[in-house]
C-alpha cells in the first residue's frame, strides 16, 4: 500500500507522538476486517462525549474480497444488505445518532448515492467534505473518505476536524470546481449520543442534489449488496495538510479561508467596518456552539472590527452545548433575553447547527424572516456591493409571507414561489433567473452560493444598517432595525405572520390529518364561508420547475380568501423521528395605524379557524405547539 505525508502532516504527527505514531500507521497491516475508531483530535481527550470508546463499526468480514488495486491500494467488496428507512427528507438523510451507528447503515447509503452518480461525476474527481461538528461527524467523516476512494475519487479536500459550515461548502465547491460535496448535518436539530445526526451531497454548482438523485439513492438503498471500501487507515483531520495513499489523497483545508474571500467580494467590508467599530454600536451574534463558531472570531471580530465580547457560545461543541442549535425566540433563548433586556445592544444575531439559518433582531424586536428577505431584497442594490449591477430576479417558498412578492411588484422583477427546500432555488440561480430568495424557515441568501447563508444574512442586515447610518455624526441617533422594519412596512404594508410547529407528532395521525385536509380542499369552492373569511380557492400546492419542467406534488395544503389572508399545512421533512406539522397563518395589513398590532393577538382569528378546520387536536391530541414564531 502507497502512502505518503506533507510536511504539514507529518509535523501534526510529530505533536501527537512523533516516529512512534507514524510507525504505527506504517506498520498498519492490511486486512479483511477492521473497525474504525474515532480520529485523534487535539481536543478529545478533553471532551467529556468522547469517554468511552466509539462502538462503531463498517463490518468488513471474512468474506470480503479483494477488487482490485489500481490506485496503490487495496479496495475490498463489503458484503450488505438493504436496510429500510434510507429515503432522504427534503434535505438530506436525518435520524438519530443510534440508527446512523447501526452496521453498515451510513456505509449503505454513502455507496448507494456512488451507485446512483455517472461514473463521469466522480472517477477521478474532487468532492469535498464537511459537517457542522457534531457528535458522530469524526467517526462519519472517516467511513465517507474510504468509500470515495474505494469508489475511485480522486481527492477528498476536507475541513480542518470535519468542520464546515453548508454554506461555505457550497463556496468551496464552486471556487474550487469540485464534482459535490458531503455535509454532515442535521441542520438546527440537537446533537449528542441521544440526538440526531445527518448527511446530504451537493452537486457541482454546490446546490443540493435533485430529487431525481435522492429517488436514485433511495432505491439503490434497496436493492444495495456491497459496499466498496478502501483499505486505508483513518486520516488525521486535526491539522491541515495533504495525506496520500497512492492515486487518492486527502486535503484537510482552513474552513473559514474561501468563504471568507467570497463574503469580502459580495460586501463592503470597509463600510460594515466603520459601524461595527463604533463605540456607539453596540452587536452581539450567538453561534450556539454551533458551526458559525468557527467562522465569527475571524469575520465580526478580526476582520470587521467587532468587539471579542460580542460573539456569544463561540466555540462549537458535538452536543451544542446541551443546546438545540435552532435560532427563533424559543431556542435562542440566550440572545432574546439579551436583546430584550436591559440596555440591549443595537443589534442582535444568530445561526444554526449547520450555518445556513438566522435570526435578525433589534432592540426588543424581532424581524421574521419573511420581512427579513423582503427588506435585504428591498436595499440590496444600495447597500451591497454584489447587487450594484441590478437584480436578476426574487423567490421565495410557498409558505413564507407576501412580503417579498409587493417588493418584486414594486422594482418590476421577475418572482417565484417555489416549494419549501432550497433545492428548488438551485434551477433559477443556474438560469440567471434569480439573486436573491428566502424561506420562512429562518433561511434568506442569494446566487452567491447554492445554499441558504445565515452569515450572508447577518452581513446583508448589517451592510443596510451601515449604509442607512454612513452619514451619522457621532452623537447622533441611528437608524435602527426597527425603523428600518417599520418604513418598509410604510412603504409596502405589513404582512403579519407565525408559523406554529407541533414536533414529534405520531406519524400515523399526523398523515391522517394531512389526507382528510387534501379531501375537504378538493371539495371546497370559490366564495365558501370559513367563519368571516370567504375562499378564493384551496389547493395541495404542486409546483412545476420553469427551467427543466420537473414537478413536485403535495408540497403543502393551502386555504387562500379573498383579503389575501392565507392558512397553511404540511409535513415537514426535517426532523429526525416522528412528524413535524407546521402550521402557517398570514395577513395583510395595509393600514399604518395597525402595523405596531402584536401579530399573535393581529392573527388569533385566523389562528383559531386553522385548528378548527385541521381538527388538529383529534388528529394528534396535540394541544400546544412546540415552537411559536
Amino acid at each position: 500500500m502507497a502512502f505518503s505525508l506533507t510536511v504539514e502532516s507529518a509535523l501534526c504527527l510529530h505533536s501527537q507522538g512523533g516516529r512512534t505514531a507514524i510507525n504505527n500507521i506504517l506498520s498498519r497491516p492490511s486486512s479483511c476486517s477492521f473497525s474504525l475508531l474515532p480520529s485523534q483530535s487535539v481536543n478529545s481527550q478533553k471532551n467529556p462525549l468522547r469517554s468511552s470508546p466509539s462502538i462503531f463499526t463498517v463490518k468488513a468480514s471474512s468474506s470480503s474480497s479483494t477488487l482490485t488495486e489500481p490506485q496503490g491500494f487495496t479496495i475490498k467488496s463489503v458484503p450488505t444488505e438493504p436496510i429500510e428507512g434510507q429515503k432522504t427528507g427534503t434535505s438530506g438523510l436525518r435520524k438519530k445518532v443510534k440508527v446512523f451507528m447501526q452496521e453498515n447503515y451510513l456505509a449503505n447509503w454513502i455507496q448507494a448515492l456512488f451507485s446512483s452518480l455517472p461514473p463521469e461525476d466522480y472517477n477521478n474527481g474532487l468532492l469535498v467534505l464537511g459537517g457542522d461538528g457534531r457528535y458522530f461527524n469524526r467517526e462519519a467523516a472517516q467511513v465517507i473518505i474510504k468509500i470515495a476512494a474505494g469508489n475511485g475519487v480522486g481527492k477528498i479536500l476536507v475541513g480542518k476536524d470535519g468542520i464546515m459550515s453548508t454554506p461555505a461548502v457550497s463556496a468551496v465547491i464552486r471556487k474550487r470546481k469540485a464534482n459535490g460535496g458531503f455535509i454532515m448535518s442535521a441542520s438546527h436539530n440537537p446533537g449528542g449520543p441521544e440526538y440526531d445526526w445527518g448527511i446530504k451531497f451537493n452537486y457541482s454548482s454546490g446546490q443540493p442534489a435533485p430529487e431525481s438523485i435522492t429517488d436514485k439513492i433511495y432505491g439503490n438503498t434497496l436493492s444495495i449488496s456491497e459496499i466498496k471500501m478502501a483499505d486505508i487507515p483513518d486520516v488525521d483531520l486535526s491539522c491541515v495538510g495533504i495525506t496520500t495513499f497512492g492515486n487518492f489523497s486527502v486535503e484537510v483545508v482552513d474552513p473559514v479561508g474561501d468563504y471568507m474571500d467570497l463574503m469580502e467580494r459580495v460586501f463592503d467590508f470597509q463600510l460594515i467596518r466603520s459601524l461595527l467599530s463604533q463605540s456607539y454600536f453596540r452587536f452581539t451574534y450567538d453561534a450556539m456552539h454551533a458551526v458559525t463558531g468557527a467562522y465569527a472570531k475571524p469575520i465580526f471580530v478580526e476582520k470587521l472590527a467587532a468587539s471579542p465580547d460580542s460573539i456569544l457560545n463561540g466555540i462549537p461543541l458535538e452536543d451544542f452545548g446541551h443546546g438545540h442549535p435552532d435560532p427563533n425566540l424559543t431556542y435562542a433563548k440566550d440572545l432574546v433575553d439579551i436583546m430584550y433586556g436591559e440596555n440591549a445592544p443595537d443589534f442582535g444575531a444568530a445561526s444554526d447547527g449547520d450555518g445556513d439559518r438566522n435570526m435578525i433582531l433589534g432592540q426588543s424586536f424581532f424581524v421574521t424572516p419573511s420581512d427579513s428577505v423582503a427588506i435585504i431584497a428591498a436595499n440590496a442594490q444600495a447597500a451591497i456591493p454584489y447587487f450594484h449591477s441590478g437584480i436578476k430576479g426574487l423567490a421565495r417558498s410557498m409558505p413564507t409571507s407576501g412580503a417579498l412578492d409587493r417588493v418584486a411588484e414594486k422594482l418590476d422583477l421577475p418572482f417565484f414561489e417555489v416549494p419549501t427546500g432550497w433545492k428548488f432555488f438551485g434551477n433559477l440561480m443556474d438560469s440567471e433567473k434569480l439573486s436573491i430568495c428566502g424561506e420562512e424557515s429562518f433561511g434568506t441568501g442569494s446566487d452567491h452560493i447554492r445554499e441558504k447563508d445565515g452569515i450572508w444574512a447577518v452581513l446583508a442586515w448589517l451592510s443596510i444598517i451601515a449604509y442607512r447610518n454612513k452619514d451619522k455624526k457621532p452623537g447622533e441617533k441611528l437608524v435602527s432595525v426597527s425603523d428600518v422594519v417599520k418604513e418598509h412596512w410604510a412603504t409596502y404594508g405589513r404582512n403579519f405572520f407565525s408559523r406554529y410547529d407541533y414536533e414529534e407528532c405520531e406519524s400515523d395521525g399526523a398523515n391522517k390529518m394531512m389526507e382528510y385536509l387534501r379531501d375537504l380542499v378538493s371539495k371546497n369552492k370559490t366564495g365558501e364561508k370559513y367563519g368571516d373569511y370567504a375562499l378564493r380557492y384551496a389547493d395541495d400546492f404542486a409546483y412545476k420547475d420553469p427551467v427543466d419542467g420537473s414537478v413536485a406534488l403535495k408540497q403543502g395544503v393551502r386555504f387562500v380568501f379573498m383579503d389575501g389572508s392565507r392558512i397553511i399545512f404540511r409535513l415537514s421533512g426535517t426532523g429526525s423521528a416522528g412528524a413535524t406539522i407546521r402550521i402557517y397563518i398570514e395577513q395583510f395589513e395595509p393600514d399604518v395605524s395597525k402595523h405596531d398590532m402584536d401579530a399573535q393577538a393581529a392573527l388569533k382569528p385566523l389562528i383559531d379557524l386553522a385548528l378548527s378546520v385541521s381538527k388538529l387536536q383529534e388528529f394528534t391530541g396535540r394541544e400546544e405547539p412546540t415552537v411559536i414564531t
